[in-house]
């Protein structure tokens, strides 16, 4: 005769089959329970703090992005908005960082938000992978934010 499991028992055992990817999940899902609300309370402290824990590569590209958009959008206010750095204006997100270690990914992602106005006929790129941020995409993506504010 095979033994059946209790309904507990049974829980508990697929509980410990739990994967990192399952950690990794419920932190994703702590950060956007209540998307902006530490932003909210920290603004522009809390997404320096998150800059400052992200690994070194993220750590610079972030700390560069944060002084473009400061510089060329200061009507942006800085949140924290699923986690990641962002840059709202009237409480809806313009543009955001998202570190390559967040998704462990190859890039960080600098995107925009539809509150962008970025429209360029039928379709614009709303996202662009980065690696480095050389002079010329400095410049890029100090145009960009600007004319995401205008």
């Amino acid at each position: 005769m095979s033994e059946k499991k209790a309904p507990g028992k049974l829980a508990r055992a697929e509980g410990a089959q739990k994967s990192a990817t399952s950690t990794t999940k419920r932190a994703a899902q702590k950060a956007t329970a209540r998307p902006g609300r530490a932003g909210e309370a920290g603004g522009e402290s809390a997404v320096l703090a998150k800059i400052a824990e992200m690994p070194k590569p993220d750590r610079i590209l972030g700390e560069r992005l944060h002084a473009i958009v400061k510089a060329h959008a200061p009507a942006l206010s800085p949140k924290l908005w699923y986690g990641m750095p962002a840059y709202a204006r009237d409480g809806e997100v313009v543009c955001f960082f998202q570190s390559a270690e967040k998704f462990k990914t190859r890039y960080a992602t600098f995107g925009f938000q539809h509150a962008a106005n970025l429209d360029d006929g039928a379709m614009w790129p709303t996202a662009f992978a980065l690696t480095a941020l050389t002079p010329a995409e400095e410049a890029r993506i100090a145009a960009l934010v600007r004319k995401a504010v205008s």
